[in-house]
């Protein structure tokens, strides 16, 4: 990886020390080691343990994220981006975030697949501030981030078949004038109490210009395109006739598997 260093001598020097061997699959790591790791960090910590700690707390993160079906490995993809602490805020995280979202929801609309990868937290928050009729109740207090929210939300331990099929038919019922009766908010983070709680930084104009860019998403090898004209009244704009969707669909093929499964040669050297 670094200068033909192996990524486990890598691994290493970024972290201090090697997992377990039993906590080792190819090129990820257990996330049980990794949160029993750094779960607390001492209260003498030198900048460097600092340093250490932010890079374990930064490859959960990534792992909660990104996250593939398995759900409980760290991969060591993330090791370029953790070893330059200073320069992650380079990268759109949100935008690769949503790339990767996307992708999966394309991959579950295939009938032959039956789980759901991606970072499902968000989504679930997503249907929660937009659909007031499926969110649980008692949970009011608005914090940042606005996902924390539902931090404690925990789904109902009863079968899901029936849940899954009323969801589906309350989904079903929905006419076009429920989206203007409170069935459905288009700007749920508009509202005074959420802008309150919101991190300045997030508002200023630099972002809000990428949030309605009709542009590409880009999460490796998983390119998905951000078509916000078809959406304009969640961004407080007038909804006219979109124009036609681009096709992407030679772009699906490639998700980081097979042929375009790099890592594991640019990890070997």
């Amino acid at each position: 990886m670094e200068g033909g260093k192996p990524a486990w001598q890598w691994f290493e020097d970024l972290f201090g020390e090697l997992p377990p061997e039993d906590c080792i699959d190819e090129f990820t790591v257990s996330y049980a080691w990794f949160q029993n790791r750094f779960r607390v960090m001492p209260n003498d910590a030198t900048e460097p343990t600092v340093q250490v700690y932010a890079r374990g707390y930064i490859m959960m993160l990534f792992t909660m994220l990104f996250g593939d079906k398995s759900g409980a490995r760290v991969h060591l993809r993330w090791l370029p981006y953790v070893a330059d602490l200073d320069g992650l805020g380079k990268y759109s995280w949100g935008s690769a975030t949503l790339s990767w979202l996307y992708r999966c929801l394309c991959r579950v609309a295939n009938r032959n697949v039956k789980n759901l990868a991606g970072p499902l937290a968000l989504l679930q928050s997503w249907i929660f501030w937009r659909f007031p009729t499926f969110r649980p109740r008692r949970f009011d207090v608005i914090l940042w981030p606005l996902a924390s929210r539902w931090g404690r939300y925990m789904s109902s331990s009863d079968e899901k078949g029936p849940r899954v099929i009323a969801t589906r038919h309350r989904l079903d019922r929905l006419r076009v004038d429920d989206f203007y009766m409170l069935q459905f908010i288009w700007m749920p983070y508009s509202a005074l109490e959420v802008i309150q709680v919101v991190h300045p930084d997030i508002l200023r104009p630099e972002h809000t210009y990428l949030w309605k860019s009709t542009t590409a998403l880009i999460y490796f090898s998983s390119i998905e395109w951000h078509q916000v004209d078809r959406v304009l009244s969640q961004l407080g704009g007038v909804q006219h006739i979109p124009e036609p969707a681009i096709n992407i669909d030679f772009l699906l093929s490639k998700d980081g598997r097979g042929p375009t499964r790099w890592f594991p040669e640019v990890f070997a050297t």
